[in-house]
């Protein structure tokens, strides 16, 4: 809403100068011509509001600088159209695939708008059923080993882990077998922590320690120290709200892709009929790639922690 703003104040500036100009003339949205070809104002006004944060009196400035740059890009349009670099296949394609991107990006968003809001007993709920993130909230310190290693050692390396007196026993241990690793330290809120791992974090006390795999080997968590600092529902609810709502968006969306392939008629041909999806059935790394992460899965319960984090950032 604010850089709607801040364009209609330069579209007001704009007009109301090309007024003063001549009182008799109509205003105009051109804001410059360059050669035959015209920029005009709702270009200018475009790009401003993609500028996030720009403050109103900033928008005059703004405005003739990304007019200097909308210049810059005409000349070079116009010499690439005329050597035709436009009829090159290889732009043709990337000019193709960007429509196909934007359209697609903006017809599901208009989709996910369909999702409601939760009602404050949904946001009770949820955060009643969350103590791990909200009423017994702790902040954890925790030392991280990622450890380079075939994940055919974790057993070997879980129960070394399990039995060693200290974590610097485990670390020789390491170092004795010639397993490369790396040590650091960090303080991370509960809401800093994957969600879907948040329970087993939870359950933990000081001095414990829990193994787990990552795409490299593993890596070793050892809870040297936490603290409780619990946040009540009235902090917590701007957070809950825009993650309950993050969820049903995505949601929408998933339900509105599996409805269009359940409709369409999708025929895959040559090398990619082999192992193909069945009518309907769902093709979750094609969806992945055009909408948000399936509701559910534990990249998308990963990816909205990350706005329950930001909803409760400072609370620490």
């Amino acid at each position: 809403m604010r850089s709607i703003a801040v364009a209609s104040a330069v579209i007001v500036s704009l007009l109301v100068a090309g007024c003063g100009e001549d009182k008799d003339k109509p205003a105009s949205q051109v804001a410059a011509k360059v050669n035959k070809a015209e920029i005009s104002v709702h270009q200018i006004n475009h790009m401003l509001q993609r500028q996030p944060g720009l403050k109103p009196e900033q928008a005059e400035a703004a405005s003739r600088t990304i007019l200097e740059r909308l210049i810059e890009q005409q000349l070079a349009v116009q010499k690439a159209e005329e050597l035709k670099l436009d009829r090159d296949p290889r732009v043709v394609q990337a000019m193709d695939a960007a429509r196909r991107e934007i359209l697609s990006r903006v017809y599901l968003e208009r989709v996910a708008e369909g999702a409601s809001k939760p009602s404050p007993e949904e946001v009770k709920s949820y955060y009643d059923t969350k103590p791990a993130l909200f009423s017994q909230r702790r902040v954890y310190n925790l030392q991280e080993i990622a450890i380079q290693a075939d994940k055919s050692q974790l057993p070997v390396l879980q129960e070394q882990l399990k039995n060693a007196k200290s974590t610097g026993e485990f670390i020789e241990y390491l170092k004795a077998n010639n397993i490369k690793f790396g040590v650091n330290q960090a303080a991370r809120a509960a809401e800093q922590l994957p969600l879907s791992m948040l329970d087993a974090f939870h359950k933990m006390k000081d001095g414990q320690a829990m193994m787990v795999p990552t795409e490299t080997g593993m890596q070793a968590i050892v809870l040297v120290a936490s603290r409780e600092v619990p946040v009540d529902e009235v902090r917590a609810r701007p957070a809950i709200e825009q993650f309950i709502l993050n969820d049903r968006k995505r949601k929408v969306v998933e339900d509105e892709i599996k409805s269009l392939r359940q409709t369409a008629e999708i025929q895959y041909v040559g090398k990619f009929a082999e192992g193909a999806p069945a009518k309907g059935a769902a093709a979750p790394e094609v969806a992945a790639a055009s909408a948000p992460a399936p509701a559910g899965s534990a990249a998308a319960a990963d990816n909205d922690a990350a706005a329950i984090s930001k909803g409760l950032s400072g609370l620490k």
